[in-house]
């Protein structure tokens, strides 16, 4: 099969409604290397980054509420800074660059799932400014 390893996919084709960050950013642990009173943190194999988690949610009405919450692992030496919040808002929006995806199958379930990984995490582009469609006409971002 040619597809070999992750997937790179764009933001909006993960989360074409947006997405809201509902959790802390944390560092993953990894549980093979880390022994009883020494905790060893998760890099990633291909590059050697420090992986971190945040949970999100798929701001997708259709979702069902126990597909909502997803995490999302973002590849950073440093750890990620969660955008500023906006007045009025009860969760902070949040967009990823360098976004891919790599299938698995759960381990309870038995189903295909996905790992969501990216670069970089940052607050969302303004949704205000026009940008040129390929006839030439403005269209809201």
């Amino acid at each position: 099969m040619a597809i070999q390893g992750p997937i790179p996919v764009r933001f909006e084709q993960v989360f074409p409604h947006g997405c809201f960050i509902v959790g802390e950013v944390e560092q993953v642990k990894d549980f093979d290397a880390s022994s009883k009173g020494r905790t060893v943190y998760a890099k990633d194999k291909n590059t050697g980054e420090l992986v971190w988690q945040v949970a999100v949610m798929d701001a997708d009405p259709t979702v069902k509420a126990g597909q909502k919450t997803v995490s999302v692992k973002i590849l950073s030496p440093v750890q990620p800074i969660v955008p500023t919040a906006l007045p009025g808002l009860p969760f902070v929006p949040v967009e990823f660059d360098g976004m891919t995806a790599t299938a698995y199958v759960g381990q309870n379930t038995g189903r295909l799932a996905w790992s969501i990984r990216a670069t970089t995490m940052r607050a969302p582009r303004s949704a205000a400014a026009p940008v040129k469609a390929a006839a030439g006409k403005d269209v809201a971002a």
